[in-house]
């Protein structure tokens, strides 16, 4: 079976495949600062992992473009369904740094999404967010409300039967959802040749009679039509689309991981020289928006927000873990009881 071309708009060399009108200016230079402020957000939240503040973390470096390209074309009514992948998703449309910080510290603050965006917290288990994501656009279409669902994964996720059962519910009922696959090419340390014997994601969405794209990953402009074009179908009545974005993590599944041990280095460095920071750069720097000065202040005003979130996020008081055992159940059991002492018992004798 022939490989499905990817959709691509911006070449590496800064050049457009095709003329755009949806892409000017003023949204060119925005996709710029929200992919370095990502960038940074990302490695320094790395570096807290390092020094012991935050747990362990899921970069996302060199998946920049997919996120914020596609969190960018959503509308304020729509729903995010993010992975624990996607910070950059998330900040993007509106997830304040500071809970993102929190929840990687374990706060349940980092938990409670901003009263003005329907963000879920970032889910954990593998692709059970997709059903719900299918279910959340089937109750805006049955309401009436033009507000769509879209919903991140992995290419891990399309070997979970949750997401058949959401791409076909969805299928079904018309549901106005965007199923966005990022395709790193490893569900932690599997290859993608050894999970799918598909040639790509995207031809997965024809078993269910849906619209499918696959797109450069790293093209902030192609991810972000693509998505856009995708939602204003859903919203108008068309049905779901499943999106595959081709992309690359540079660095570990987490900060628990060691990917050269299913990796080489050729590989990680091939993929960078198609860094979508870079290649928009690159493109900017054509079009005369782009020099020297106002690279470094961009660069500068990221690193103070990331900054100013860190140092902020490190003043909230320290939790008592003890709470774990409360707020679940209203009369404890025996045995979560026996817990809790023993618990209790531990933290008195190394934590004086």
């Amino acid at each position: 079976m022939e490989q499905q071309r990817l959709f691509q708009i911006l070449e590496l060399d800064g050049t457009l495949r095709i003329d755009n009108m949806v892409i000017n200016e003023k949204l060119a230079i925005e996709m710029y600062k929200l992919l370095v402020l990502n960038r940074v957000f990302d490695r320094k939240l790395v570096n807290m992992q390092r020094k012991g503040q935050i747990g362990t973390y899921a970069a996302f470096e060199g998946q920049e473009a997919s996120q914020v390209g596609s969190a960018m074309a959503l509308m304020e009514q729509d729903w995010m369904f993010p992975t624990y992948r996607d910070h950059a998703a998330m900040l993007t449309f509106g997830y304040e740094m500071v809970k993102i910080i929190w929840y990687w510290m374990g706060r349940i603050e980092g938990c409670v999404p901003p009263d003005n965006r329907n963000i879920l917290p970032p889910y954990v288990p593998i692709a059970t967010q997709i059903p719900q994501a299918a279910g959340a656009a089937w109750a805006s279409k049955y309401k009436n409300e033009r507000a769509c669902s879209l919903v991140y994964f992995g290419d891990g996720a399309t070997s979970e039967g949750d997401f058949h059962e959401g791409l076909n519910m969805a299928s079904v009922f018309k549901a106005p959802v965007v199923f966005f696959c990022q395709n790193n090419g490893y569900a932690i340390s599997v290859p993608f040749s050894r999970q799918t014997a598909s040639e790509t994601i995207a031809q997965k969405a024809i078993a269910y009679q849906m619209e499918n794209v696959r797109v450069d990953g790293n093209d902030v402009f192609a991810v972000y039509v693509a998505t856009k074009n995708a939602l204003e179908a859903a919203r108008s009545g068309k049905g779901p689309t499943l999106i595959e974005a081709v992309t690359y993590r540079y660095g570990p599944h987490t900060t628990a991981d060691d990917p050269s041990r299913y990796r080489s280095t050729e590989e990680s460095e091939s993929w960078k020289s198609r860094d979508p920071i870079l290649r928009l750069e690159v493109y900017l720097r054509r079009q005369g928006v782009l020099d020297q000065d106002v690279q470094e202040k961009v660069a500068t005003e990221a690193e103070r927000l990331v900054n100013d979130g860190i140092q902020y996020a490190l003043t909230i008081p320290k939790s008592d873990p003890a709470i774990m055992f409360n707020h679940v159940l209203s009369n404890k059991p025996w045995n979560i009881q026996e817990q809790e002492s023993s618990f209790n018992r531990f933290m008195q004798e190394h934590h004086q």
